[in-house]
């Protein structure tokens, strides 16, 4: 009986182990499966979400349509292209900002909007000065109008996207997005009747050829600017300019209707401080202790230069408080200035700095 009753503890101890081994397994499987193991969650909920700030799509939409492809002809020849953008509409017509080198000397303008339609443009004013032109065509071409901006609320580093059709008709509409990296920049071009600075804002989006004309807008697709040039260099990259908007915006009700921008005059012809065989040929010898300003060589009768008592010899060094460096910087001072505006001027005249004023009146040129 002894014997017999060992082996049934025996047994019983067995099962026990048993059931203990079985009931850790099936909780472990249970752990496994049931709980939830945060290391594998947050991995799963770490996600990346598009949201409107990573985007300018909206922005670009406001600007799209209202952009156009420019031709230009001469002789019926496709002379050159560029970009242009509605700015306003009346009851008849659409009116579009581009530059006045896109349409300069042009026979015929054709305008083609984002539908693919085409229409002849009017040419209303240009200004080569500003490099801006007003094209006129009718109002049913202008499927969208921009909306106008400032550009002396943005900041270098602000955000900005243009719209253009570099190298024709094939990259129509073609938007480049960038920051702007420089204001109120001064830079000097050449125009037909001589050097000029410009005042432009400097962008690092990419402006190619066609691209001139079109809108430079900012982050919430308002019109800041108006794309002009690039700098062209094999060392340079990343370097367009755009005038703005507030400037050009100031040019286009006489733009509108044909009138000449009217531009200050003080009746002077003028040579540069290092053309000295040129002012040799004049009789005229500057002193070496002047190291800066621009030289008369010829002043009109009766011109406010003339009166103002100013003669053949004298070296202009301030105009209106700044130094006069070049004769491009003695122009981008003068057409600062408005029509009627009295402006004092320094000049070395027999080794002596003498002070004038001028008051300035309307050039007819």
């Amino acid at each position: 009986m002894k014997k017999n009753t060992k082996v049934v503890v025996n047994a019983s101890y067995v099962i026990s182990i048993l059931i203990a081994l079985f009931t850790g397994i099936i909780g472990t499987i249970c752990v496994y499966k049931f709980i939830p193991n945060k290391t594998i969650t947050t991995k799963q909920e770490s996600k990346i979400t598009l949201t409107e700030q990573d985007t300018i799509s909206s922005a670009i939409g406001k600007v799209n349509d209202a952009v156009v492809y420019i031709e230009s002809y001469q002789r019926n020849v496709a002379a050159g292209s560029g970009t242009g953008f509605f700015y306003k509409t009346d009851e008849q017509y659409g009116y579009i900002i581009t530059n006045n080198h896109v349409v300069e000397d042009a026979q015929k303008v054709e305008v083609t909007v984002t539908n693919g339609s085409q229409y002849e443009a009017k040419i209303l004013g240009t200004d080569e000065y500003s490099d801006i032109a007003v094209l006129q065509v009718p109002k049913e071409a202008a499927i969208a109008v921009t909306t106008i901006g400032e550009s002396a609320e943005s900041k270098v580093g602000d955000t900005i996207f243009t719209v253009g059709s570099p190298l024709g008709i094939e990259y129509m509409n073609s938007v480049t997005k960038g920051i702007i990296s420089g204001k109120d920049r001064t830079i000097e071009v050449t125009l037909s009747n001589g050097d000029y600075l410009m005042e432009v804002i400097q962008l690092d989006a990419a402006i190619n050829p066609g691209n001139s004309g079109g809108p430079l807008c900012n982050i919430n697709g308002e019109v800041i600017g108006v794309n002009s040039l690039k700098l062209v260099k094999n060392e340079v990259e990343g370097m367009g300019f755009a005038i703005p908007i507030e400037y050009v915006m100031t040019l286009v009700p006489q733009l509108e209707t044909g009138e000449k921008v009217k531009k200050p005059l003080i009746g002077v012809e003028m040579l540069s401080i290092g053309d000295t065989w040129q002012l040799y040929r004049n009789g005229i010898m500057i002193s070496e202790d002047i190291e800066y300003g621009v030289v008369i060589v010829n002043v009109s009768k009766g011109k406010p230069a003339d009166k103002a008592g100013l003669k053949k010899g004298d070296v202009i060094v301030e105009f209106a408080g700044k130094e006069v460096k070049s004769m491009a910087y003695f122009r981008y001072l003068l057409y600062k200035q408005a029509v009627g505006d009295t402006v004092k001027i320094k000049y070395f005249r027999d080794g002596k700095v003498k002070e004038a004023s001028i008051v300035l009146t309307e050039s007819s040129n």
